[in-house]
């Protein structure tokens, strides 16, 4: 039988697939795990109190932007340092995506930005169309599981050794207590 997780994903920028705020909710398999996701699609159209609660709510974030609307990836950087600033001190798990894929006639940012940018904020990047289906989007939601998943790992293990390092203090203060 498959394990069972739970991950909540938020979506933000102003190329987001709706036109208005949407949660969504996907059960698949990755990797041998059932996974629950919750799903929410900003749109866009949040205000800053909006935003900072599914900033709050969010254990992944997908970034969008229009590759035909340099605008929008212009506040990518900006989106990025707000959500560091509200998750501190924890890493924000996060990937980029540039949407509108279908309309590279009109495209205003090359996928050489994105990927550049994607380096510097050290996130995946993938570029689709939620018109068309091109990109394979389902692949950016599992790969956002995934990495979600790697740092509940990585963070459990960093609480479970640090319990245990002040188990191992707290013994030594009674042993010395005793001793003397």
């Amino acid at each position: 039988m498959a394990k069972s997780a739970e991950v909540k994903l938020a979506i933000f920028g102003r190329a987001g697939v709706g036109k208005s705020e949407s949660t969504y909710r996907h059960q698949a398999t990755i990797d041998d795990e059932v996974v629950s996701m919750e799903i929410l699609d900003t749109a866009g159209q949040e205000d800053a109190v909006q935003r900072e609660g599914h900033m709050r709510w969010g254990e992944g974030f997908v970034l969008v932007y229009d590759i035909t609307d340099r605008g929008s990836f212009e506040e990518v950087l900006p989106l990025k340092n707000i959500l560091d600033e509200i998750k501190k001190p924890k890493n924000v798990t996060l990937i980029l995506v540039g949407n509108k894929a279908d309309l590279d006639h009109s495209r205003q940012v090359s996928t050489e930005e994105g990927e550049k940018l994607a380096t510097e904020l050290a996130c995946a990047f993938y570029e689709c169309s939620a018109c068309t289906g091109e990109g394979n989007i389902t692949e950016i939601f599992y790969e956002l599981c995934r990495e979600v998943r790697r740092r509940r790992m990585v963070q459990g293990k960093t609480r479970r050794r640090s319990s245990t390092t002040h188990v191992k203090q707290a013994i030594n203060k009674m042993l010395t207590k005793i001793s003397s």
